[in-house]
């Protein structure tokens, strides 16, 4: 009979260690497959809000080059370079690269140019990202 309850006990100990084994795997295969879900969705959100802005300042400056090409006079034309300069770190900024390292950095390059345009524009700059669309006030 002390065998036979030893193996009981012994398979009772068992059944509890791959119990535990199998729900911890099940546990972190659906907490991986959330999390993958969550993270895809936060990234979706983001590079989009990301987007949204600088397509908002890519537009703006296009349309400032467009209204400032026909001036000669000195000021224009330091306005003219600053757009340009703005223009381009748009055009080389690497959208499709979601694991570029330098992003964070080179967008707020991009944002002090484009703050640096609208002061040599007398323009007041008020670019607002969050639950309310983005938008720009002058």
């Amino acid at each position: 009979a002390p065998r036979a309850m030893a193996d009981l006990f012994e398979g009772i100990v068992q059944a509890e260690q791959r119990f535990h084994r199998e729900g911890y795997q099940e546990g972190y295969a659906e907490g991986t497959h959330i999390g993958i879900a969550e993270g895809r969705r936060y990234g979706s959100l983001h590079g989009a809000r990301i987007g949204s802005e600088i397509g908002c300042y890519l537009g703006f400056a296009l349309m400032w080059h467009c209204l400032l090409q026909k001036c000669t006079d000195e000021k224009s034309s330091k306005k003219i370079k600053a757009l340009n300069s703005l223009i381009e770190m748009i055009q080389k900024f690497p959208y499709e690269d979601p694991t570029y390292d330098k992003l964070q950095e080179d967008l707020e390059k991009i944002r002090a140019k484009f703050k640096q345009v609208c002061s040599m524009l007398n323009i007041q700059s008020d670019f607002r990202i969050g639950t309310e669309r983005p938008s720009l006030t002058f």
